[in-house]
Formats: C-alpha cells, sequence, structure tokens
C-alpha cells in the first residue's frame, strides 16, 4: 500500500470527524491531530521497497517447486492474479508464501489437475490500475481460465472515489467474464486491525474501507463475479494475534495471514469452476461481529453503557449504606 497518501486521508478524515460542529477551532485543531496521526502512521509503517518473490510457473499436486512456463508447455487450468501488494504477496519472504501460490496449489491439488499460474499485480496498485493489469493479459495472450483479484486498501489511502472504485473493479471483473474467465475478488479489507495507523484516523479509514468493500460486493456480483468479504472473515484473526498475522512492516500480512486469506479463496474458486470436493462451502457472514464491535458508534455506546451501570451500581451501594 501507498502510505505517502496517508496525508489525503487524513484531511479529509478531518472534515468528517468535525463535519456540522460549526467550530473552526475544533476543525483546525482535528485536522492537525490527524495530520500528526498520519505522519506517525507513515515513519512507523515506513516504504517497503521490497519486490515480492516472483512465483509463476506451472504447480502440480505434491510439487515441490512449480515447473517454469514456456511455450509449449500444458496446463489444464490458468489462474490470474491481478491487484496490489497484497496480491502480489509483499510481506512473503519465500514464494511458498504467496497468496496466488496456495491458491495454485490447492487447486492442484483439489483437482489432481496442472495449474498455471500468472501474476500481473503491482505493488502500490489502486482499482485505476485493474483495466492496464487486465489489458496486458489480452496483450500477452489468450485470457486465464481463472482470475483473482486483491484490491482496494490504496484506493481507501488515497482517497478515491468509493463508487467510482467499485464500478472499475466491476469493469475489470466484467471484462474477464466476458473473455469467459471466472473471476473472484477479495474485497477491500478491514483496515482497522492495522495497529500501526493510530485512532481516530483508524477509525476513519476503517469507515472507508467498509463502504468500498459493500460497494464492490454489489459491482463484482453484477458483473457476474464472486466477493470473498476479506474485512469480515479476517478481522477476528488480525485482531487475536497480530503478531503472527502481520509481516515485519506491521502492515501488510505475513506467510500466516496470507495463508488465512487463501484459505477464504480457494473454495469459492474451486466452486465457481466446478472442482470443489471439499464438503459443503461454509456460508459466508455478511457482517463480522468482531468487526462490528470496532465501530466507534458500538464502541461510544458500550462505554455509555459502562457508565450507567457503574452509576446505578453507587447509587444503590449509596442506598443500602443508608437503609443499614
Amino acid at each position: 500500500m501507498a502510505v505517502r497518501s496517508w496525508r489525503t486521508a487524513a484531511k479529509t478524515g478531518a472534515a468528517t470527524v468535525v463535519a456540522g460542529s460549526g467550530a473552526g477551532t475544533a476543525s483546525w485543531a482535528a485536522y492537525k491531530h490527524l495530520m500528526s496521526q498520519a505522519s506517525a502512521a507513515r515513519s512507523v509503517i515506513g516504504r517497503n521497497t521490497a519486490k515480492p518473490p516472483e512465483a509463476d510457473g506451472i504447480y502440480t499436486a505434491g510439487c515441490e517447486a512449480p515447473e517454469r512456463w514456456h511455450t509449449g508447455s500444458h496446463a489444464d487450468l490458468h489462474l490470474m492474479i491481478f491487484g496490489d501488494s497484497t496480491a502480489a504477496g509483499l510481506g512473503c519472504v519465500s514464494a511458498d508464501e504467496v497468496p496466488g501460490v496456495r491458491v495454485a496449489r490447492g487447486l492442484a491439488e483439489e483437482t489432481a489437475k496442472r495449474i498455471r499460474l500468472s501474476t500481473k499485480a503491482i505493488q502500490g496498485a489502486t482499482s485505476k490500475g485493474l483495466k492496464g493489469q487486465v489489458g496486458a493479459m489480452f496483450i500477452a495472450g489468450p485470457p486465464p481460465d481463472a482470475s483473482v483479484i486483491l484490491i482496494g486498501a490504496n484506493d481507501v489511502t488515497k482517497k478515491h472515489s468509493v463508487r467510482r472504485s467499485a464500478e472499475r473493479v466491476g469493469d475489470a471483473v466484467r471484462r474477464l467474464r466476458a473473455s469467459g474467465s471466472v473471476v473472484v475478488v477479495g474485497t477491500c479489507p478491514d483496515l482497522g486491525v492495522v495497529s500501526a495507523i493510530p485512532q481516530p484516523l483508524r477509525t476513519v479509514v476503517r469507515e472507508w474501507g467498509l463502504l468500498l468493500a459493500r460497494a464492490q460486493s454489489a459491482e463484482i456480483l453484477a458483473a457476474g463475479g464472486h466477493p470473498v468479504a476479506m474485512a469480515d472473515l479476517l478481522a477476528p484473526e488480525f485482531l487475536a494475534a497480530p503478531d503472527r498475522m502481520f509481516s515485519a512492516d506491521g502492515f501488510h500480512p505475513s506467510a500466516a495471514g496470507y495463508e488465512l486469506a487463501a484459505h477464504q479463496i480457494l473454495p469459492v474458486l474451486a466452486a465457481a469452476l466446478g472442482e470443489w470436493h471439499g464438503g459443503p462451502l461454509p456460508t459466508l457472514p455478511v457482517v463480522s461481529d468482531v468487526a462490528e464491535g470496532r465501530r466507534l458508534a458500538t464502541r461510544l455506546t458500550t462505554t455509555a453503557d459502562r457508565f450507567l451501570r457503574q452509576r446505578d451500581e453507587r447509587r444503590n451501594e449509596h442506598r443500602n449504606l443508608v437503609t443499614e
């Protein structure tokens, strides 16, 4: 994700936090506070310039290393990965940890077929970049049988329009579906799990991300794709074990985090291909209870309820003392 764009998020977030206050002093204070938090987030996260491990090739069940793809090679199914740094596997140490590899290996094990993996994902990409990635695919060769897209976080930090960002994802899905490819999209993740982003900035970007994820899902379904709600599915685990789920930069997933994501994508993709034999598919949640529990409004309500409950307890204790 492009961390330099926290400044943009902070600027817009300040307006959101103080909307309707009518207090110039409060607005300026909120603006300065969120800007300082954006600077802090940039210094903590830094800019990861490392390249994800190269992982393309042909995967078969039980193979230790993929076969290199060359003209004349045979594959039963071609899987292509589009999106941003999470799709490319930034934060992984070895190729085996890359999410595309985990999905390709899973498909090979599930289908006993030869799976060709190709990666078009680019670090720092937003939904605007999907058009170029899909276009490059059409220039390079025939379309894939299956496509996986992971996109959205950079649209949030760069404060792109939620509606337009979602529409661009829908356009990419539509083009791929028209070419005959099955398409699965991991929607925008929950940025509220990234503790390196301080509050209240974290709440601001989290709310934008959840809005984008919902809008993406609607566009993906309308275009004939299959959305996987990454925010709803992964937030509990990332909140419960951040040290294990995040890589060294505290922002991108670790090998364990990518493995968890791949486990959510694989059955949906295999089922869409008519190749799932692992039992009934789980019902995907509409909303994560853990994620919703972190909503600002919920936290405020919980705090207020706790205050009132404690106040009533103190009053009851006082009455009991007076009675005695």
